[in-house]
């Protein structure tokens, strides 16, 4: 079911150009900007996207200014977390991704809002994922605010869970946020 559900979703990406989904990326990370747990967040664990994914390269610098900012780097079968000071501190990694070179996060609870991406999410904020479980084994380990981010074709009815899945916290698209709100701002 999980792997029917990721085919079709990416066929729907191919319907859209990239400046279309660069434009919808900017509208959802403007308006999260002003999200309230963003703004008092001092430590912001956000991603560096793929070319099908809600874009952040340009976010992450933006962000950058003001909070510190950790980013994923994949290690084996998990994701290490390191702080980003910069697009020279980047090199490719895994999957063609930018990954900071910077220091290593350990200290999972300095992180008050992570932002996840995912190949889709429901409005009870579960996720699916690519099928590599990199952010199943993440997510427990984190105490955040946490947040998907996806594009409004994105959002399904339902998304099969499993007993390890941690549902997001809120989940939102270009239009704003779209989940059932889990917890009070």
């Amino acid at each position: 079911m999980k792997r029917q559900l990721r085919n079709w979703i990416k066929q729907q990406k191919k319907q859209y150009s990239p400046l279309q989904l660069t434009t919808w990326s900017t509208s959802l990370l403007d308006k999260l900007i002003d999200h309230p747990r963003f703004r008092e967040a001092q430590t912001v664990l956000l991603y560096y996207s793929l070319p099908d994914e809600v874009r952040t390269h340009e976010f992450v610098e933006r962000i950058s200014q003001e909070k510190q900012v950790v980013l994923p780097v994949v290690t084996g079968d998990e994701l290490e977390l390191r702080r980003y000071s910069g697009k020279t501190d980047l090199k490719k990694g895994s999957f063609g991704i930018d990954e900071p070179t910077g220091e290593i996060v350990t200290d999972f609870s300095s992180i008050d809002v992570a932002i996840i991406p995912g190949v889709g999410f429901d409005k009870h904020g579960n996720r699916l994922g690519r099928g590599k479980g990199y952010y199943d084994r993440l997510l427990p380990k984190l105490q955040s605010y946490n947040i998907g981010v996806c594009f409004s074709f994105q959002v399904l009815p339902e998304i099969p869970t499993e007993s390890f899945d941690r549902p997001m916290d809120e989940v939102w698209t270009q239009e704003g946020c779209i989940s059932e709100k889990r917890y009070s701002q």
